[in-house]
């Protein structure tokens, strides 16, 4: 319990740190957070089910985090210098290119199941890559960097789990998933919802971006898709027959167990800010 709460406290201080610390911080970090989780998906992969491309698939990974971020730097108005947006269409161009040599190369594999291979190659690059560039552009929602959007996702995203697990151990008897999470329950779910949706309420008195209403609205998407996103993460790690999905975090698991709630919560929290509330 001990190694938990220190490994926990420092996740947070580096979460945050990360988030605060301006836009070159912040892309950079989560760049190399977005491979390293890549990569830790793809030995789970390899040692349990298939034979990802890894290399192929770690570099359109960094092509697409990459010429998206540039995108968003080329129309970030406090940018410090003028980027031009052809440098973002080059990497983004260079990333299906980097797609179909991962085709081609599965054409000279001699594996028993190469249809297998490359769906997990490219899952790879879906699962984690695709997520973490919907959180770094919300870091962007205006016309320049605002952490505000990124920190307030994490907070509700934190009282979601937080709340869930308090909830679901002192009331839990309903099994929201049992065959794929034998500990979640209803209660804990909607005490997950309840303690994120106080927090953003908390956070709209600070952060004047959104109405209160909206930040609710947003704390009721992270807590529903967070909690989807453990799930699938829980049915993927059981599908393979393993307990936690890596060591790097002492108490925690892997990146893969700390992130799966902002796999699926992050995209569809940026297109409900893109699309309805900004």
């Amino acid at each position: 319990m001990k190694t938990r709460a220190i490994t926990g406290t420092l996740f947070v201080i580096v979460m945050v740190g990360s988030v605060l610390l301006g836009q070159f911080v912040f892309g950079a970090f989560f760049l190399a957070l977005s491979i390293f989780s890549q990569l830790e998906f793809y030995r789970l992969v390899k040692e349990k089910t298939a034979q990802p491309n890894v290399p192929l698939g770690i570099v359109t990974g960094i092509l697409v985090f990459a010429g998206m971020a540039v995108l968003i730097y080329a129309n970030n108005n406090s940018f410090p210098v003028a980027i031009s947006p052809r440098l973002s269409h080059t990497l983004l161009f260079l990333a299906p290119l980097a797609s179909c040599a991962i085709l081609i190369r599965e054409l000279f594999n001699r594996y028993a199941d190469p249809f297998g291979n490359l769906a997990y190659t490219y899952l790879g690059i879906i699962l984690t890559v695709v997520p973490f560039t919907f959180f770094f552009a919300l870091g962007f929602m205006g016309c320049s960097f605002n952490f505000h959007f990124p920190l307030a996702f994490l907070i509700m995203l934190w009282s979601n789990d937080t709340g869930a697990y308090l909830v679901g151990r002192q009331f839990g008897k309903s099994k929201l998933f049992e065959r794929h999470s034998p500990k979640k329950t209803w209660e804990g779910f909607i005490g997950g919802i309840i303690i994120s949706a106080v927090a953003a309420a908390i956070i709209g008195h600070f952060y004047t971006e959104l109405p209160w209403n909206q930040w609710v609205s947003m704390a009721i998407l992270i807590a529903c898709f967070g909690t989807l996103g453990d799930l699938v993460e829980s049915m993927f790690k059981r599908s393979i027959n393993v307990k936690d999905s890596g060591g790097i975090l002492p108490g925690h698991g892997g990146l893969l167990d700390r992130f799966d709630g902002l796999f699926i919560a992050a995209p569809v929290v940026y297109c409900y800010l893109y699309f309805i509330a900004l």
